[in-house]
C-alpha cells in the first residue's frame, strides 16, 4: 500500500534515455536515489556530474538526507554516478548480490588486476539477497530478484511502487535484451512472471524509454497494463514463444554505444579506473577482428 509520506521524483538523461529517481520519506526526510547517471562524452573522454548535481540540488532544496544509492544492475548504456554521490553524501551504495558474477565475468574481459577488483562485491556497501527487506526512513522496501537481462538485475518494491531497471520497458517497447554475458531469455521470462504476480495496480517505473514511433516520453505503467499490452510478454504468453521472439530480436541489435565504458565503471560502483603512473585514468576497449 502506498504511504502518504512517500514522494517520487523522476529525472531524465536525454543522452542515454535513462530515468533516475529520488524516492523520499517525507516524515523522516530520508531518501534514496535509484540508477543515477554520470555524464560521459565518449568522443572527448570527458566525464561530468551535471545530472548527479541536479539530484543533489533537489535533495538539498527539500532538506532530505540521502540514505541509499540503489542500482538495479550494472548498466551497459550509461556510467553510474553512485560513487560520486557517495563521496558527496556518505550514502550507502547497494545492488543485488548477483553483481559478484558480473564482476567475475568482466574482470576477465577487461583484464582487471586483483589489486583493483577482487570480484567479491567490492566497491558496493550492500549486496541485497532476493526478498531482502530494508527501509528508506520509515518506508518499507523489498528486493525482488529479476535476472535475465543480466545476472545481477533486481527490482525494488517500495510502498507499492516497483522500480524494474531494464527487465521491462513500457508495454509498446517490450522487454530488455538478453544477449549480454549472463543474460538468458528463459530466466527473464520467469522474472517477469514474478512481477506479474504482484497486485495489478502496482505502479512500475522504467529505467529507460526510447519513445517508439516518436511518442511522448513515458516512465511509468502498471502490472495490469503490462499483462494486457506488453508486446513481448502478456499474461498468457508462453515461455517458448517469448524466448523465440526475444532471441530473434537480440540477433538484430547493435552493441550499445557505451557498453565498454559503462560496464568497467559500473562493476566498480561508479568508481573510475585507478590512475596509471602518469596520473591519467583510462577506459579500456577490447579489440576484435584484424590482428
Amino acid at each position: 500500500m502506498t504511504r502518504p509520506s512517500l514522494h517520487i521524483e523522476m529525472f531524465f538523461d536525454q543522452d542515454s534515455a535513462t530515468f533516475s529517481y529520488v524516492v523520499a520519506d517525507l516524515e523522516s526526510k530520508q531518501a534514496a536515489i535509484i540508477d543515477p547517471v554520470l555524464n560521459y562524452d565518449a568522443a572527448a573522454g570527458l566525464v561530468s556530474t551535471e545530472d548527479a548535481d541536479k539530484l543533489l540540488s533537489y535533495l538539498q532544496v527539500n532538506g532530505w538526507q540521502l540514505q541509499w544509492i540503489l542500482e538495479t544492475h550494472a548498466h551497459a548504456d550509461h556510467l553510474s554516478a553512485a560513487h560520486y554521490l557517495k563521496q558527496k553524501t556518505g550514502a550507502s551504495i547497494a545492488i543485488g548480490e548477483g553483481i559478484r558474477k558480473v564482476q567475475q565475468t568482466f574482470k576477465v574481459v577487461f583484464n582487471i588486476a586483483d589489486t583493483e577488483l577482487q570480484a567479491k562485491g567490492d566497491y558496493f556497501d550492500k549486496l541485497f539477497a532476493d526478498n531482502e527487506q530494508f527501509t528508506i526512513g520509515s518506508l518499507q522496501a523489498t528486493v525482488v530478484n529479476t535476472p535475465g537481462h543480466t545476472n545481477d538485475s533486481v527490482s525494488y518494491l517500495i510502498a507499492g511502487h516497483l522500480f524494474v531497471g531494464d527487465s521491462l520497458f513500457m508495454p509498446d517497447a517490450g522487454t530488455a535484451r538478453c544477449d549480454f554475458p549472463g543474460g538468458d531469455a528463459h530466466i527473464l521470462f520467469r522474472s517477469i512472471q514474478r512481477i506479474y504476480q504482484l497486485p495489478e495496480d502496482t505502479v512500475i517505473y522504467m529505467c529507460h524509454d526510447y519513445q517508439p514511433n516518436g511518442r511522448e516520453l513515458k516512465y511509468k505503467t502498471t502490472v495490469l497494463e503490462q499483462k494486457n499490452s506488453n508486446i513481448h510478454v502478456k499474461a498468457d504468453t508462453a515461455e517458448a514463444d517469448f524466448v523465440a521472439k526475444r532471441e530473434a530480436r537480440d540477433k538484430t541489435l547493435a552493441v550499445p554505444r557505451l557498453i565498454y565504458p559503462s560496464v568497467q565503471v559500473n562493476i566498480r560502483g561508479g568508481q573510475l579506473p585507478k590512475a596509471e603512473d602518469n596520473g591519467q585514468r583510462y577506459i579500456k576497449i577490447p579489440l576484435k577482428g584484424y590482428s
